[in-house]
């Protein structure tokens, strides 16, 4: 079994098209190696680590960021070019309001000890990229865990309990310290490490690498 490391925030589009990537890659190796298994394991990043507890406003803070309204939209299209060739639609139209992403990491760290999160994982990036929903919200993120098949209340108590915000905080310290800075960063098997939505055949390599 190969272990993936995800390392990735879910405010971040390009981490919508790197998931979507490193799939096509892993079907890529399974036609040479039918029997390749692997675990995704979805780290934490923050992207915006100040953004308050309630979100901020969206358009006005990636203006001040990226220098006006003319780059933000350049920026939009590129996002949206290279998303379509792997079935993503932003609508960041929607998008009123950056969220604080604590939560929803702490919603898919609670899950994965449950097992496989891809799905939730999936559906958090569809909320935030193409419904344009509150990612930050604890009653969002009850509906999607249950729209994924978890069980709402037992996911209201942790979500309302603040559990694991701590342990969640360290992970995402711990990647940082490990020189992370770009997301999405993939590391497999511990040794191999990919930064960037990089195209599938150098993912490919990547995992093929690892398992020699």
């Amino acid at each position: 079994m190969t272990c993936i490391d995800i390392v990735s925030d879910l405010v971040c589009p390009w981490c919508y098209i790197g998931l979507r990537r490193l799939d096509a890659a892993i079907a890529e190796v399974r036609r040479e190696r039918p029997d390749f298994a692997c675990e995704k394991r979805w780290r934490p990043f923050f992207l915006n680590p100040d953004t308050p507890p309630e979100g901020e406003p969206y358009l006005p803070f990636l203006e001040k960021k990226f220098g006006g309204p003319a780059p933000v939209a350049a920026l939009f299209e590129r996002v949206r070019a290279a998303g379509r060739p792997w079935g993503v639609d932003y609508a960041f139209e929607k998008i009123e309001v950056r969220a604080n992403t604590l939560q929803a990491h702490r919603l898919i760290h609670w899950a994965q000890q449950r097992g496989d999160a891809a799905g939730l994982v999936e559906r958090l990036f569809v909320a935030q990229f193409q419904r344009g929903e509150r990612i930050g919200d604890l009653a969002l993120l009850v509906k999607v865990a249950v729209e994924c098949g978890y069980p709402g209340e037992e996911v209201e108590r942790y979500l309302a309990s603040g559990a694991d915000s701590d342990e969640v905080r360290a992970t995402e310290h711990r990647f940082r310290a490990m020189g992370i800075s770009m997301v999405p960063t993939f590391i497999i098997e511990g040794r191999q490490v990919v930064v960037g939505a990089e195209d599938p055949v150098v993912l490919a390599a990547a995992i093929c690498k690892s398992m020699a």
